[in-house]
């Protein structure tokens, strides 16, 4: 059975994950980058990933949500990955880290 501790760590595990994929185009990692919006395990083990991009017309989309589900499915414990890609509310510069923002210089 899965505690709501396990859940916690998948989550958390998941967290590390995301900060290893990178957005193709802005040397940042998605999660600091601000494209995850909501990171929700399931008792069952699902995974779900609302997220977006820096742009809808993003040419490494398929990429980037390919790499997000084969890294994810990875975390022990998770047994299926679902990554919703949503433009509501659009990404923009306010939804990365401060740290990311320093490091970009855009602060």
């Amino acid at each position: 059975m899965t505690t709501p501790q396990d859940i916690m760590r998948m989550e958390q595990d998941i967290v590390l994950t995301l900060k290893n994929i990178y957005d193709p185009e802005i040397p940042v990692n998605i999660y600091d980058l601000g494209l995850v919006y909501e990171i929700d395990v399931e008792p069952d083990g699902t995974a779900n990933i609302r997220m977006t991009l820096t742009a809808p017309n993003c040419p490494m989309a398929d990429q980037l949500l390919e790499e997000v589900n084969e890294n994810v499915a990875k975390v022990e414990g998770i047994t299926s990955v679902n990554v919703i890609l949503t433009f509501d509310p659009p990404w923009d510069r306010s939804m990365m880290s401060e740290e990311t923002l320093l490091d970009l210089g855009l602060m």
